[in-house]
C-alpha cells in the first residue's frame, strides 16, 4: 500500500507543485457555480451587496443595535458588521464544504497519481474569490461613507495567512473524516452556526462581561475578526506578536490536519 508523505515540507511542496492544477480547478469551480444563470458571475457581486443591505436593516433599524462608537451612523455600523462577516463567511464556506470534498470527487479517488490533498485548496481558492469580491463591495461602500480608507488596509492580506492555515487544517481533517462518517456534514453545519454567535461579529468584545472574555478569545476567529476591523475601519495596526503566535498555532493546525488526511486516505477507495 502506498505511503503518502506527511512532513510540513511535503505539505508546502504539494501546494507549490500543483499550483497550476489548483488554479484551473478554482476557475472551473467559480465558473461552474454560475453557469446557466442569466447574470452569471455578476451574482458574486450582487450577493454581498444584498446581504449588506439586509444585515444593516435588521440590526441597525429593527434591533437598533449600535457598536458604541461616538456619532455612529447606520452606514458605519453596516461597515463594522460586514467586515466581521467577510472573515467568518470565508471560514464557514470552506469548513461547511470540507466533509463532502472527497465524497463529491469519487472519480479521482482511485487515480493514484491524482493529488487528492489539493481539494481543500481549491475550495479555499473559490471562497477567497468571493471574499475578495465582498471586500471590493466593502471598500466602495466605505469610500462613499467614510472617504479614503486608512493605509492599514494594505496590511489586510497578512490577516488571511493564519486564517488560510486554520481553514486548511480543519478542511483536511473534515474531508477525510467525512469519507468514513457521513453525519459529519450535518454536525459541521450546526457547529458553524453556533460559532457565528460565539465570534464578535454582531457585537464588540467589550459587550461581553470581562470574566467571560477569556472564553471568547479561545475562539481563534475572534482575534482575526478584531484585527480585520482594526485594519479596515479604525486604522489600528497589527498586533505583531499575537499575529506571530496565531500564525504558528494555525500552521500546526494545518500540519496536523494534513497528517490526518495523508494517513487516512489509504482507506478512501475501500469506503467509496
Amino acid at each position: 500500500m502506498q505511503n503518502f508523505p506527511i512532513s510540513p515540507r511535503a505539505m508546502a511542496r504539494s501546494l507549490w507543485h500543483n499550483r497550476a492544477l489548483i488554479k484551473v480547478l478554482v476557475v472551473r469551480e467559480v465558473a461552474g457555480r454560475y453557469r446557466g444563470s442569466v447574470l452569471g458571475i455578476l451574482w458574486s457581486f450582487f450577493n454581498p451587496v444584498f446581504m449588506l443591505a439586509v444585515y444593516t436593516f435588521v440590526f441597525s433599524v429593527v434591533f437598533k443595535a449600535r457598536w458604541g462608537t461616538a456619532g455612529e451612523t447606520r452606514a458605519e455600523f453596516a461597515l463594522i458588521l460586514f467586515a466581521g462577516l467577510l472573515i467568518f463567511n470565508l471560514f464557514a464556506e470552506c469548513v461547511n464544504r470540507a466533509p463532502s470534498l472527497i465524497i463529491g470527487n469519487t472519480n479521482y479517488v482511485k487515480k493514484v497519481v491524482f493529488p487528492l490533498e489539493i481539494f481543500p485548496w481549491v475550495a479555499f481558492g473559490a471562497a477567497l474569490f468571493h471574499a475578495l469580491v465582498s471586500l471590493t463591495v466593502w471598500l466602495l461602500f466605505s469610500f462613499w461613507v467614510l472617504g479614503v480608507p486608512h493605509a492599514t488596509v494594505l496590511l489586510f492580506p497578512l490577516v488571511l495567512v493564519p486564517l488560510a492555515l486554520l481553514v486548511m487544517g480543519l478542511s483536511w481533517f473534515l474531508a477525510a473524516l467525512g469519507v468514513f462518517l457521513r453525519d459529519v456534514a450535518q454536525l459541521v453545519g450546526v457547529m458553524t452556526t453556533v460559532l457565528m454567535f460565539l465570534t464578535p461579529i454582531f457585537f464588540p468584545v467589550s459587550a461581553i462581561p470581562e470574566r467571560y472574555r477569556f472564553f471568547l478569545y479561545l475562539n481563534p476567529l475572534t482575534f482575526i475578526v478584531e484585527q480585520t476591523r482594526g485594519l479596515l475601519i479604525f486604522g489600528v495596526g497589527l498586533a505583531w506578536g499575537t499575529m506571530a503566535l496565531m500564525s504558528v498555532f494555525s500552521f500546526f493546525v494545518a500540519w496536523l490536519g494534513f497528517v490526518w488526511f495523508q494517513k487516512t486516505r489509504k482507506g478512501f477507495a475501500d469506503v467509496l
